[in-house]
């Protein structure tokens, strides 16, 4: 399973206040926990930052890489920001969050994935906006993962994000998102899942519970890849435990191996 660590994101009340302050011991030790904790990518978001942005998000990486060697997510609704966290980077092979079918986006962000040969996360809306069906979000998969690869981008540096949407607005939105990740990873096994994990719960009481029982539902549809809370043991004893279930954990190895390390919470 892919882990890519969500908590160094300006939209989070409890981190914000350490990017504006600068602070980088707080910055730091948060990477290093979310690495610790399994994450393969730290995600990095400075997007409420509407004035500089770029410079924070550069702040960012600078400050994490300092101590953290873990790849970056790099986060932003602008190509500028993009840019700067790619000209930022040291560590390994970042991945862009994110791309989508709209035209100008596309246009945008490919020239940024295509020549820092990222990874790339890939959003299932176009000019038309969020597609409300199965069929609808698998088009837009397809066409995103057919114009990627046809510039040049791997099928395994692409993370379809199959936009998971509040289950409190909308009860067919927890079956979309699962219906279409199946569907993306049975016909596209070597392209990956970027799944953002919590916005299944946002507006509902006890939403770790939703965010658990997401996940089971998720990986068992093919995730593959998620953009969560590393830091939620419980929420990792249930990815572990998944994973064995499914196969994904030969001889139970790994689940075993956290058990022993205490990192099973129950």
């Amino acid at each position: 399973m892919i882990i890519i660590g969500e908590k160094i994101n300006s939209t989070l009340k409890a981190i914000r206040p350490a990017m504006e302050a600068r602070d980088h011991s707080s910055i730091q030790d948060l990477a290093i926990r979310q690495r610790d904790a399994g994450a393969a990518y730290i995600d990095v978001n400075a997007g409420m930052f509407h004035s500089n942005e770029p410079e924070v998000l550069e702040w960012l990486i600078h400050t994490i890489q300092e101590v953290c060697d873990t790849p970056f997510s790099i986060d932003s609704p602008s190509a500028n920001g993009i840019l700067s966290g790619l000209k930022a980077n040291r560590n390994s092979k970042p991945i862009i969050n994110s791309i989508t079918g709209e035209k100008d986006r596309f246009n945008t962000i490919l020239p940024l994935v295509a020549e820092y040969k990222t990874g790339v996360v890939a959003l299932c809306m176009d000019d038309r906006g969020m597609p409300e069906t199965v069929h609808e979000r698998f088009e837009v998969a397809e066409t995103l993962i057919k114009n990627l690869t046809k510039e040049g981008i791997p099928l395994n540096d692409i993370y379809i994000d199959p936009l998971v949407r509040p289950i409190g607005t909308g009860s067919h939105y927890g079956m979309l998102a699962i219906e279409t990740i199946r569907n993306v990873k049975n016909a596209y096994p070597e392209v990956h899942i970027a799944c953002g994990l919590s916005n299944v719960s946002f507006g509902i009481p006890a939403r770790k519970i939703m965010n658990q029982t997401f996940l089971v539902a998720a990986m068992a549809a093919g995730m593959d890849g998620a953009i969560l809370d590393p830091l939620d043991k419980k929420l990792m004893a249930y990815l572990y435990a998944t994973e064995a279930l499914l196969g994904r954990d030969e001889y139970c190895l790994n689940y075993l191996d956290k058990f022993r390390q205490g990192e099973l919470e129950f």
